[in-house]
């Protein structure tokens, strides 16, 4: 049965501090998330001096000026934040992995050996950016919030050309809105994307709550995705629209239960039903005593349980028949 793997999205929900983000790495642990995500890049980088934060961010750092850049440069992980967060995550057997904004960062990530690359929602229509992973021949995560089903084959189309296998790509839909009203979510686009373009898909979820991602998972999501936080109201853009602990915990048990639940797709009895086929279904019987010689008939012959006797799918071959012996009333033909 293929396991759904699960990315606990710690984003930049550290707040830039080292001991966050390794209690963070602690909770995705104990969650039983298969990875841990952050995200790396420079902010001279990533965005211009003067670009605005989005409307979200806004909201949830309300008492700082509007600019993105001054929010992310408090954000940025260094190199040797790199390192020892690395090492605290192969210490706690969970994948670490990290979103590279920029090109240095993927040059970053890729000399750190990170066996998988998640290409974020906004660098969907940059062709240099997606160019350069494509290069790298790693495992690729592609997230499609905000893009049209053209975007995405234009997208699949660059990073198979620079050099990686389709087979070794996964597409994410997603909705880029924090948190995703439920209206917005469109969760069947998921499965139109997998159909589209014949590759693996999976589910990056920003809406409040767990049901979703759930749901995605019954649909056949390969991964799923999830920002979380230690606290919801910790001062940071994405704490707001976050899952706490308990709830990731919540999240990855239902996610399992349903991959359980969902089986192999073959309709045959559980082994733990069978038992249950003697006694809730019937067998032929006696309706009142019967003597030896008497033909068989719906006047002295009926269906009742338990199922030990003679199936009644036979009834139409029992009807007509002569009793072979003397029947007492409830005993089984």
């Amino acid at each position: 049965m293929r396991k759904v793997f699960i990315i606990a999205e710690a984003g930049v929900n550290h707040n830039g501090s080292v001991e966050l983000a390794k209690q963070l790495i602690d909770a995705a642990v104990k969650a039983g998330a298969d990875a841990v995500k952050f995200q790396t890049f420079k902010a001279e980088k990533l965005v211009s001096k003067n670009a605005k934060k989005a409307k979200y961010q806004k909201e949830n750092m309300s008492n700082e000026d509007d600019s993105q850049f001054n929010m992310l440069k408090k954000l940025e992980l260094d190199l040797d934040t790199h390192h020892e967060l690395i090492s605290y995550c192969t210490q706690k057997n969970i994948m670490f992995l990290s979103t590279p904004f920029d090109h240095e960062s993927i040059k970053l990530l890729d000399t750190l050996g990170l066996e998988i690359f998640k290409i974020p929602s906004g660098e969907i229509t940059n062709l240099p950016y997606l160019r350069e992973i494509g290069r790298l021949n790693k495992k690729i995560i592609l997230s499609t919030g905000m893009s049209d089903i053209g975007e995405i084959e234009e997208a699949l189309d660059i990073l198979e050309k620079a050099g990686t296998k389709k087979k070794n790509i996964t597409v994410l839909h997603a909705n880029t809105q924090y948190p995703t009203p439920m209206r917005d979510v469109n969760l069947k686009a998921m499965v139109t994307i997998g159909k589209t373009f014949d590759v693996a898909y999976g589910y990056s979820d920003h809406t409040l709550g767990i049901e979703v991602p759930i749901a995605a998972v019954a649909m056949g999501a390969h991964v799923i995705e999830k920002h979380f936080t230690l606290d919801k109201t910790m001062k940071g853009p994405d704490h707001k629209a976050s899952l706490e602990p308990d709830e990731l915990q919540a999240m990855v048990k239902a996610i399992r239960n349903i991959e359980l639940a969902l089986g192999s797709s073959v309709k045959k009895p559980s082994k733990s039903e069978i038992p249950n086929i003697q006694v809730a279904r019937k067998s032929i019987v006696a309706s009142q005593d019967i003597k030896k010689g008497e033909v068989l008939d719906e006047a002295n012959i009926t269906t009742k349980r338990a199922g030990k006797g003679i199936n009644p799918m036979r009834w139409d071959e029992i009807v007509g028949s002569v009793a072979l012996k003397n029947y007492k009333e409830d005993e089984p033909i």
